[in-house]
């Protein structure tokens, strides 16, 4: 099993920045991909960002690209999510997952999931 634990989240104002981290235990060298998702109210739970645990590849919805940036610092088992620019389109939910096995954008391919982080981005 992994733990993850996701912090960082509050209110800014449209134009701020943010950096949510996710402190990760247990059987991490069993997590080949983690990634971040946020769920707005009305809406479904949506991919935002997502990384190789090497490194060596990431990706990014289309909707935070060029705003967002995923890094992972493995000697601390922690992932981070710098987001600079926020728009009030960003306010959301925002989870830390992990799958062991696949890339994917889709929230079903991942085996563990954080409780979330709120980050509300007012106009």
């Amino acid at each position: 099993q992994v733990q993850l634990v996701e912090s960082g989240g509050g209110l800014v104002q449209a134009g701020g920045s943010l950096r949510l981290s996710c402190a990760a235990s247990g059987r991490t060298f069993s997590s080949y991909y983690m990634g971040w998702f946020r769920h707005a109210p009305g809406k479904e739970r949506e991919f935002v960002a997502g990384i190789q645990r090497s490194g060596a590849y990431t990706n990014y919805a289309e909707s935070v690209r060029g705003r967002f940036t995923i890094s992972a610092d493995n000697a601390k088992n922690t992932l981070y999510l710098q987001m600079n620019s926020l728009k009030p389109e960003d306010t959301a939910v925002y989870y830390c997952a992990a799958t062991a096995l696949v890339v994917s954008t889709l929230p079903h391919a991942y085996q563990y999931w954080g409780q979330g982080t709120q980050v509300t981005v007012s106009s």
